[in-house]
């Protein structure tokens, strides 16, 4: 193993969870669902605290995993939730509940998110996450940018698409959806993208104000 790897590892294991999270994410494990990772997980926490994110909307709820990782910390946030498969967000709110988040900073809808967003209000979220179909990315991406106030921030986790985007010679739909949406963000002056290897790739963006 190289020190890349090590280091990577290390900070995979570094974040500790609630008993909640845990519970959750044995519970995506079973149910098929890829949570992100925990490392991924403790940069949304950090991030939904450091931006005092108020409002937040998640694309693909899962079970719970990264809803309740934007709610740890953050006792005055509310969280939009979007989810297409209504097994998964039934599960998820019986995770919200016995992790005790209160119905008051949940609004779960059950839908597809390319037609869910357009009907969200304009620039009303500080915090926008993406953890979707790739093949729906860049579609979403447009949708986040409309929902996302200036100065908030967008978050797509999964965009090496299991280390297959930085490898040239892969050319499937998803390695091909995040290289588009790499590419577009970098390009665009509206927007300050960085990209993190944690998990598998984050990438965080923020909506320039004008």
């Amino acid at each position: 193993m190289s020190k890349l790897e090590r280091n990577w590892q290390y900070a995979e294991q570094y974040p500790a969870e609630t008993d909640a999270l845990v519970r959750a994410r044995r519970l995506s494990l079973e149910l098929g669902i890829e949570p992100v990772s925990r490392s991924i997980g403790a940069h949304l926490s950090a991030l939904t605290v450091l931006s005092r994110a108020t409002t937040v909307c998640e694309v693909g709820t899962g079970v719970g995993v990264s809803g309740l990782s934007l709610l740890r910390y953050a006792a005055d946030t509310t969280l939009t939730s979007i989810e297409i498969e209504p097994e998964h967000l039934r599960e998820a709110k019986t995770v919200f509940s016995e992790a005790g988040i209160p119905v008051s900073r949940l609004r779960l809808i059950e839908g597809d998110a390319r037609h869910v967003m357009p009907r969200l209000n304009l620039a009303a979220y500080d915090l926008v996450l993406l953890d979707a179909d790739p093949g729906q990315l860049l579609e979403l991406f447009e949708h986040a940018l409309g929902i996302v106030r200036p100065g908030g921030c967008i978050v797509v986790p999964g965009v090496f698409a299991h280390g297959r985007v930085p490898d040239p010679a892969a050319r499937d739909e998803a390695a091909l959806a995040c290289r588009d949406l790499l590419a577009l963000v970098a390009e665009s002056p509206a927007i300050a993208p960085v990209l993190s290897p944690a998990g598998d790739g984050v990438l965080t963006l923020v909506r320039l104000d004008g």
